[in-house]
């Protein structure tokens, strides 16, 4: 017996941890364990390595020659030469400027790349909260429906009701256990694709209610926040930066390359050392290089005009839909909590004051209205996850 007590103490203490892990904790473990977030870091990394690739000083030259000469009494030439080109300071420090900002955006991209995945992840766990709370209650109903069934087949072998009744019992705990399968085949499906952004990991969520959401009274108010921290309108604002920069680095490439180095002659027994020097005159190669990074910058202050119009409107939507639901929820929960009439059905039905099939319409209304209940709050967590994306 002792050893009974202590297992299930054990087994209880464990579905206490398995329910009360929360989505915090959740998102965590998935951003730790993502497959995809790996691999956006290491892409992060080369690109970064890429953008800074092209800032440095081109390799020098390094020059032989070697000729004979005709006739031979003439001698041999050998030539040697070492040189190294650099641009000017201004263009230089340009580069590395371009190159800094172009990390920046890198930086962004990835930001929005990792919201997107955890907003997934959060949207999943919400869902799967849902099935969870959902599951939970039909369990309760479960339960009752089996204890009404054993109590009819009792009353039903004595004779004391009729087989359409006992029937309807039974057609009741059929519904239910279907209905139960159907949300456990969901809640699995969910728990699945939890499992593939947790890097084929099983997340143990078992939590079945949702948090205490709290939706801010004046959308205009919370917008100048969320706009300020949108990592979206940040990476759309940085192209604009990088849009500059690349103006400037095309128009500094129209200044000429400079190179300089060292150069040996040899020929009849003379030898001849010195500098030598060089100058690019870019007259061609950058034809149009300008107009196109005008028109690039151009572009991107027009998509980010384009995106925070889109970003406002979509928000709006979204937070009008989220106040509603928000009602919803609320009504739905205080009905139930003033019209909470299973235990009395439940008595009266043992009494005989009620039909099997007057307790299913008015239980099938109960729970109908805890579905719905749940609904809305699922939608409404939902709505409040897509709102405060820029905080994962």
């Amino acid at each position: 017996m002792k050893k009974i007590i202590i297992t299930l103490f054990f087994a209880l203490f464990s579905m206490v941890g398995f329910a009360q892990m929360s989505i915090e904790s959740a998102l965590a473990e998935i951003e730790a364990n993502n497959t995809t977030l790996k691999t956006l870091r290491q892409s992060v990394e080369a690109q970064k390595l890429e953008n800074r690739s092209g800032i440095f000083l081109p390799n020098p030259e390094v020059g032989f020659n070697y000729l004979w000469g005709t006739p031979r009494s003439e001698g041999n030439r050998m030539d040697l030469s070492l040189s190294q080109s650099f641009d000017i300071p201004t263009l230089s420090g340009l580069k590395r400027k371009t190159a800094n900002e172009m990390n920046s955006s890198v930086d962004w991209q990835y930001r929005v790349d990792r919201m997107a995945i955890m907003l997934e992840a959060k949207n999943l766990l919400i869902e799967l909260t849902y099935y969870n709370a959902l599951i939970k209650e039909l369990d309760v109903r479960l339960a009752q429906a089996v204890v009404i069934e054993n109590g009819f087949k009792n009353r039903f072998e004595r004779g004391d009701v009729g087989k359409l009744e006992y029937n309807n019992v039974r057609l009741n705990l059929a519904s239910i256990r279907g209905e139960m399968q159907r949300l456990k085949t969901e809640q699995t499906m969910v728990a699945s694709q939890l499992k593939r952004l947790n890097g084929g990991l099983v997340l143990s969520y078992g939590t079945t209610s949702f948090s205490d959401l709290v939706l801010e009274s004046d959308f205009d108010s919370w917008y100048v926040v969320a706009e300020s921290k949108s990592p979206v309108l940040a990476y759309v604002k940085q192209e604009i930066e990088v849009s500059k920069r690349q103006l400037s680095l095309s128009k500094s490439m129209s200044y000429p390359t400079f190179r300089a180095g060292y150069m040996s002659e040899t020929i009849a027994g003379t030898r001849l050392d010195g500098v030598s020097v060089g100058l690019s005159l870019p007259l061609w190669e950058n034809t149009n290089r300008v107009k196109q990074a005008r028109a690039a910058l151009a572009a991107s202050q027009a998509r980010e005009e384009e995106s925070k119009q889109q970003f406002y409107n979509q928000l709006e939507i979204l937070y009008n839909r989220a106040l509603g639901l928000s009602e919803a929820a609320q009504l739905y929960r205080l009905s139930l909590k003033d019209a909470n009439n299973s235990e009395l059905l439940k008595r009266a039905l043992d009494a005989g004051q009620i039909s099997m099939l007057d307790y299913m319409v008015e239980m099938g209304i109960y729970y109908e209205s805890i579905t719905k209940a749940l609904e809305a709050e699922r939608d409404f967590a939902l709505s409040v996850a897509e709102l405060n994306s820029y905080t994962l």
